[in-house]
């Protein structure tokens, strides 16, 4: 099976992250490179996992004002970070249990960060469209999460 190209958003990160290796630094530009590489957006960010206190803490993000704090399972973040799958969400406010951060915000796609079983966090992206979200755009980012965690160090 041929290896996928990565897209030009990907190979951007991959080139951006390289050499790098301090966590802030690396979160703070992916998230500036996707705000800037998709439309129709209000938030691109990180919430970084604390095992100690089973939550979610918020992580360098280009947007609006956040949630500092998300519970392990709770919300559309939480649930991606304890189920450990994408959760694609076309409309935030059928979600039981979404915490509205942003009441702008009408869609979101959150990827679990998993790096030898360790889990980093979440990557999370809103849009204030409903539906913004397409099979596409998972794919992609689940892509930039892989690149992303590729240049990351976590104990094996």
């Amino acid at each position: 099976m041929a290896k996928k190209t990565l897209s030009l958003m990907n190979q951007q990160l991959d080139a951006l992250l390289h050499g790098e290796t301090n966590l802030i630094a690396n979160m703070s530009n992916a998230s500036a490179l996707l705000k800037s590489s998709y439309s129709d957006i209000n938030w691109a960010g990180f919430y970084q996992y604390d095992a100690s206190a089973d939550e979610l803490v918020l992580g360098p993000f280009q947007g609006n004002v956040a949630c500092m704090h998300i519970a392990n399972g709770s919300g559309v973040c939480g649930t991606a970070l304890s189920t450990e799958n994408v959760q694609r969400i076309a409309n935030v406010h059928e979600f039981a249990g979404h915490i509205a951060c942003d009441s702008a915000s009408n869609s979101e796609i959150v990827v679990p960060l998993i790096k030898n079983g360790h889990k980093l966090g979440v990557l999370d992206i809103d849009s204030q469209s409903l539906n913004r979200f397409t099979s596409d755009n998972q794919e992609e980012l689940e892509s930039f999460a892989a690149v992303f965690l590729s240049h990351v160090d976590m104990p094996a």
